[in-house]
Order: structure tokens, then C-alpha cells, then sequence
């Protein structure tokens, strides 16, 4: 879907699926984050708590991961970034919506820029000494343009596989779900006696919804959790 509107003469600023979504998600944490403000009241309510036990969870790994006196300065955006990914997952679980992280070119591109984040915090940190991030220590002189090559590669290797890797396992249980569910269907609609008969694999599905619910989160930390490290190696040139 794509919402087409004129802007300035020939160009057209389009809002597709992943836009649209991607907004909604925005709200999501937002009006999250706000409905969980609880006024400094005592007694905290469902939403404080979780908003809370999300808090400290992500600012344990921050400071578990960044052991830099300037990690902290990190916190906030590794916080949005997680619960962006985790409202992006939780979404694309409801029926006939849209899962932005399971589109690869959504990913990637947050993937991407945080790799050229990072390298941008190492250039600012070290200067040009952030080039030996690319050498490791004691490398004979012969072989550096070789590990050179492989560091570097190995370095776009990290970004690329940070936005693949969430991708793909949304995609995967997205795809297994729905498959599950048309041979669900198929069997329920033959007769009554299969319908009966379908009840077995629709506990089975159900059970594989609510496991999906959990990577859904796992995958929201797995992603921060790399973050963090990718930031850590750009402070410690490590």
C-alpha cells in the first residue's frame, strides 16, 4: 500500500506500508512511555512497573556491555532503539497488520546506520589511530594488507548481519505461523470429523504464537545487545 500525494511540482512524498508502520510503532512507544509516567504517585500501576522492569533492564546491559565512563551517554538511544524494534515485533504479531522487522530493507537500514554510527564514535574518539581496529597486534608487516581485507570485510560483515539476522527470524516465524495456519484451515474445512480432528494442531499453533510473542522480545534485546557491543569496540578499539 502507498499513500501518493503532489509535493512541488513533479515530486511525490509516498507513505508505503513500512512508513506507515513505522510511525504507528513511533506512537506506540511514545504513548507507552507516557501512560507508564505515573505522576509520582506511591503505588505504581501495570504499566509503570513494566516500563520499569524494561528500564533497568536495558540500562543492566548497558552498563554490563559499556564499561566506558561515556557508555552511559549511550543509554538513551539503545533504549529507544529497543523498545522501537520490540513495539515493530509486537505489531507485526497482530493479525492483518504489517511486521516492518521482518523487511530487510527496514533493517538493514537501521543496521547500516548504526554501523556508520559507530565508526563515526571511533574516528571521534581515537582519530586516525581507529585504523587499527583493522590490524591486529603483532600482524607481520607482509600480511597486513590481507587481514586489512578481511578486518574491513569482516567489520561490514558485523552491519549487514545485525539487520539480517532480525529479518530473517521474524520473517521465519511469520512464515511458519501463516503456513501452519492454511494447513490448519484446510484440514477444519474438509468435514465436521476433521474439523474435530484440527482442534490438535490449532493448540499447537496457539502454542507457537505465544513462542513467537517471546522471540519477538528476544530478538528486540539481541538486537541492543549488539548495539552495545558495537559501540564498546568502537570506545576500546577492541
Amino acid at each position: 500500500m502507498g499513500i501518493n500525494a503532489p509535493l512541488f511540482g513533479y515530486a511525490q512524498l509516498s507513505l508505503t506500508n513500512i512508513g506507515l508502520y513505522f510511525i504507528l510503532a513511533l506512537l506506540v512507544v511514545v504513548g507507552f512511555n507516557v501512560i507508564a509516567n505515573n505522576n509520582n504517585q506511591i503505588i505504581a500501576n501495570k504499566y509503570s512497573i513494566s516500563q520499569e522492569s524494561l528500564y533497568t533492564t536495558i540500562l543492566n546491559m548497558v552498563q554490563a556491555q559499556i564499561a566506558s565512563p561515556k557508555g552511559q551517554l549511550y543509554f538513551p538511544f539503545i533504549y529507544c532503539l529497543f523498545m522501537l524494534v520490540l513495539a515493530g515485533n509486537f505489531i507485526g504479531m497482530v493479525p492483518y497488520s504489517f511486521a516492518i522487522t521482518s523487511h530487510l530493507i527496514f533493517t538493514l537500514s537501521i543496521s547500516m546506520t548504526i554501523l556508520i554510527a559507530v565508526t563515526i564514535i571511533g574516528f571521534q574518539e581515537h582519530g586516525l589511530k581507529f585504523f587499527s581496529y583493522f590490524v591486529p597486534a603483532g600482524t607481520p608487516l607482509a600480511l597486513v594488507p590481507l587481514l586489512v581485507l578481511i578486518e574491513l570485510i569482516s567489520y561490514i560483515a558485523k552491519g549487514l548481519s545485525l539487520g539480517i539476522r532480525l529479518g530473517a527470524n521474524i520473517m521465519a516465524g511469520h512464515m511458519l505461523t501463516k503456513i501452519i495456519g492454511g494447513f490448519i484451515y484446510q484440514i477444519m474445512a474438509a468435514s465436521p470429523l476433521m474439523f474435530v480432528i484440527g482442534i490438535i494442531p490449532l493448540v499447537l499453533l496457539v502454542a507457537i504464537t505465544g513462542l513467537e510473542l517471546a522471540i519477538a522480545f528476544i530478538q528486540a534485546y539481541v538486537f541492543a545487545i549488539l548495539t552495545c557491543s558495537y559501540i564498546k569496540d568502537s570506545l576500546d578499539l577492541h
